[in-house]
């Protein structure tokens, strides 16, 4: 009796147990179908997905002082590129003039913009700040190589004010660049965008050459082609790429959502732009997880043979995955110095008086 007490008590036992593993996977399941018509139905999702401008890490860091983050040598501003709008800028001098710029007020960093060294305006990627891990890091290298470095947060990124919009990250990123060529003389003015970055860099530099004032180089490290392959790409996109009508749920709000970043068009003469006039280097790991390097390579690809830079020089410098640079720790090649003095040229710091 106990036998078939206990045998019908574990038959029901396993049998809630299925009821309750079926439920989950039934929700699961719903799930699952239900993300790509939410998408499709708020494109706005896609966008902020694609943005990440609510991820703020790290967290706890007062963007006012760059200081804490080993910067001693910056100077935080704010500049107002529209009504409404205002964006949060780091402007690190060379690392030989840390000295003199303890104390100093903006007038002095800005004024330090006329000085014989070249500016780099760096265009960070989505999530995080200025005041990311890893762009700090860059920033103290590129300032050690006798760099000024001009960074700042898009509008909606950091403590910059204002919705983000692929327009309008283009747009702060011209005022910004404007910004240091008012105060810049002669100077050569570069342009170094990573990730998303590479997509305002090149909408850049095509809005500079169309008014003819292009910079003197543009630096891409991680770029992708376009958004859309991208966001193919993407290693999110792993559960739903053979997913039936992939691009109309995913990839067509991205599109209607004004977002494209088309790296490729950019790149090449069209219609609508004379040429990107400039010299052009690419920078990418082979590791990379979150762009495929095979997108930074057609993008060279596509570059390479175009009539706009025909009287330009063209680089793509791949980093071995043994090297575990991944998506963007590049900064941490040693070769990385001299990759940069033989395209740049070299760079000679000299003394703020």
């Amino acid at each position: 009796m106990r036998l078939v007490a206990g045998s019908r008590r574990q038959r029901l036992l396993r049998k809630g147990l299925w009821f309750r593993l079926r439920k989950i996977l039934l929700c699961v399941l719903g799930l699952y179908v239900a993300i790509p018509f939410l998408i499709k139905l708020c494109p706005g999702i896609q966008a902020k997905l694609i943005f990440l401008n609510f991820v703020r890490v790290p967290y706890f860091i007062d963007l006012k002082k760059p200081q804490d983050q080993g910067l001693n040598h910056t100077c935080n501003y704010y500049l107002q590129p529209e009504e409404d709008v205002t964006i949060g800028v780091w402007h690190t001098v060379p690392a030989v003039w840390w000295k003199d710029a303890q104390g100093k007020d903006q007038m002095w960093y800005e004024d330090a913009l006329a000085s014989s060294c070249p500016i780099i305006l760096y265009l960070h990627g989505n999530a995080g700040t200025r005041g990311g891990d890893h762009r700090v890091e860059l920033y103290k290298v590129l300032s050690s190589l006798g760099y000024h470095v001009v960074t700042f947060d898009y509008r909606g990124w950091g403590d910059s004010v204002g919705t983000p919009s692929e327009r309008g990250m283009t747009y702060d990123a011209l005022h910004v660049f404007d910004w240091i060529k008012a105060r810049s003389g002669d100077n050569p003015v570069y342009i170094w965008g990573h990730s998303l970055g590479t997509g305002v860099a090149t909408n850049l530099v095509r809005r500079l050459c169309e008014r003819e004032t292009p910079p003197d180089a543009l630096i891409l490290e991680s770029p992708f082609t376009n958004i859309r392959e991208e966001a193919k790409s993407h290693p999110f996109s792993v559960i739903y790429r053979y997913f039936p009508g992939f691009d109309w749920f995913f990839l067509d709000p991205i599109t209607s959502s004004g977002i494209k970043f088309a790296n490729d068009e950019n790149s090449i003469c069209s219609h609508s732009v004379k040429h990107i006039s400039c010299s052009l280097l690419i920078l990418h790991a082979e590791d990379d997880p979150v762009v495929p390097f095979q997108l930074g390579r057609k993008l060279y690809n596509i570059a390479a043979p175009s009539r706009s830079f025909r009287d330009f020089k063209v680089q793509f410098i791949p980093f071995h995955s043994d090297l575990g640079y991944r998506h963007k720790y590049i900064y941490k090649s040693p070769e990385l110095p001299r990759i940069l003095r033989e395209f740049l040229g070299k760079s000679e710091p000299g003394r703020q008086h």
